[in-house]
């Protein structure tokens, strides 16, 4: 059975080198994990399109003219297909739209960035156990003890980035 993984949206802005910050190894990094992405896992989405609606916000659809542009359109093609895609459920909690039923409920995460609960949620309700890909995002750093509390895998593609 293939391994999933979940994209957060910095990996594709770093592999469509929109962001000062990555130098050349992360860009590599990022743009080497989106082709593996492609071809040997199955890459994890939110059923809801919250996933798609922020990488839309950050990437192009049309696949150009970046290689986070193509992965997006590569993506969206392929979101029904179950040897590429898996569609994740997740229940948003009525009292706040960015926050959700699967998302841990544990003090030390009180303050994880809202926008990456969604990731958080589909990696603990998917049958693949999938890893996280960051690129830059300093926060998964900071909350990476009390992520791994709860088997979450987060894989550090710019670790350089992570001080």
């Amino acid at each position: 059975m293939r391994s999933g993984v979940v994209v957060d949206t910095n990996v594709l802005v770093v592999a469509n080198l929109k962001n000062d910050q990555a130098g050349p190894d992360c860009v590599l990094a990022c743009v080497d994990a989106l082709e593996t992405a492609k071809k040997k896992r199955v890459v994890c989405i939110d059923s809801g399109s919250r996933f798609f609606n922020e990488y839309f916000r950050h990437a192009n659809r049309s696949g150009e003219p970046g290689l986070g542009d193509a992965f997006v359109k590569w993506l969206w093609e392929r979101q029904a297909h179950p040897l590429h895609c898996e569609r994740v459920e997740i229940t948003p909690k009525p009292e706040d739209p960015d926050a959700f039923v699967e998302f841990p409920d544990d003090p030390e995460l009180s303050g994880f960035h809202c926008d990456d609960r969604k990731f958080v949620a589909v990696a603990l309700g998917s049958r693949y156990q999938p890893s996280i890909l960051n690129a830059t995002d300093t926060d998964w750093w900071h909350f990476k003890a009390a992520l791994e509390k709860h088997k979450i895998s987060v894989r550090f593609l710019c670790p350089e980035q992570m001080d």
